[in-house]
């Protein structure tokens, strides 16, 4: 990065000349501050947070607006119908891929760091701080949803104050009352199969990726079409922070601890596990059976293949300049 720094510049904070700071040009472009240092250690993991919070932000808000102004008193008729939510979502998990996309990576997703670290060579370090961005993201966007729409939840829940897992369910995902506990975990395997598919499939170079800045726009028609056909049964959370962040809400306003206990824990082995390993299983299918690419485990050359490649560089080696070769005498020392 070139960046010349004039004395204007340098007077709003820093008490060293412009020849000084252009003499460490890479340093103080990155740096020019003690703010920036900081960001520079925090921004990978604020742009996933940023980027959860928008996902759940809009996505939850599309919930409320739809559910609650079923209600009368709410609103005098009800604002548009299933579709609505999904299309919620599927613009609310787009809108999060583009704000951290150039930034992170836009994973927004847990099931999709574990995945890029397994299988994409996706540092490991940096797992731990991407998932915590994620889940706070995911909290504080379910907060915001909740602080906007609590009066209109109290009129739906017919008394002020009163919370039960109708309203819980806005923010969270909760399973209907026919399904089974295998049918729940084969509900978000699914989703997140195929979601995780898609992206590993846009995200390979050798299979007609879209440009970079329309990976959003794949995503969405992605979430739109696991909404539409899976999101009756178990709402397809398809992402651990999404459920898990505004599931960690909820007690905090006064839903209690039944959002844990519901169904033996079912956030747990539904949204977390079965999303995990439906993501798993994509990807390792992906990655068996269409990626070329050498960065996926799956293609790291055996000990045959690295010993022929070893053999094919000796080979194309040139000489040393220092060795002659003479007559039928081989090669000899200059």
């Amino acid at each position: 990065m070139a960046t010349n720094f004039d004395d204007a510049y340098l007077a709003r904070g820093a008490h060293i000349s412009a020849e000084t700071v252009n003499a460490n040009n890479e340093y103080f472009a990155r740096y020019p501050n003690n703010w920036a240092r900081i960001r520079g250690m925090i921004r990978e993991p604020a742009a996933e947070m940023l980027g959860t919070m928008i996902l759940t932000l809009v996505g939850t808000a599309g919930n409320c607006q739809f559910v609650l102004s079923s209600n009368n008193g709410v609103a005098s008729s009800q604002r548009g119908d299933y579709l609505s939510p999904s299309f919620g979502w599927a613009c609310s998990v787009s809108l999060g891929t583009w704000v951290a996309g150039g930034v992170s990576g836009g994973h927004v997703n847990p099931v999709v760091t574990l995945c890029m670290a397994i299988f994409r060579g996706f540092p490991w370090r940096k797992v731990p701080g991407y998932v915590l961005g994620q889940l706070i993201g995911a909290w504080a966007g379910a907060l915001l949803v909740f602080a906007n729409y609590f009066h209109a939840i109290d009129i739906f829940e017919g008394k002020k104050g009163r919370r039960t897992l109708k309203t819980g369910s806005l923010v969270g995902t909760y399973a209907l009352d026919y399904m089974p506990a295998t049918n729940c975990f084969s509900d978000e395997f699914i989703g997140t199969f195929i979601l995780l598919l898609v992206v590993f499939a846009v995200t390979d170079k050798r299979n007609g990726p879209p440009p970079p800045g329309l990976v959003p726009l794949v995503v969405f028609i992605t979430i739109l079409g696991i909404a539409v056909a899976f999101g009756m049964q178990t709402g397809s959370a398809v992402n651990p922070a999404r459920d898990l962040g505004p599931r960690i809400m909820t007690p905090m306003v006064g839903y209690g601890w039944k959002v844990f206990n519901y169904r033996s824990q079912y956030w747990i082995w539904s949204p977390l596990l079965g999303s995990i390993c439906g993501g798993l299983v994509a990807s390792f299918l992906y990655d068996s059976l269409t990626n070329l690419g050498p960065e996926s485990f799956i293609n790291a050359p055996n000990e045959s293949a690295r010993r022929e490649a070893l053999r094919a560089k000796k080979a194309e080696a040139p000489l040393d300049p220092n060795l002659k070769i003479g007559g039928n005498h081989g090669v000899r020392e200059a």
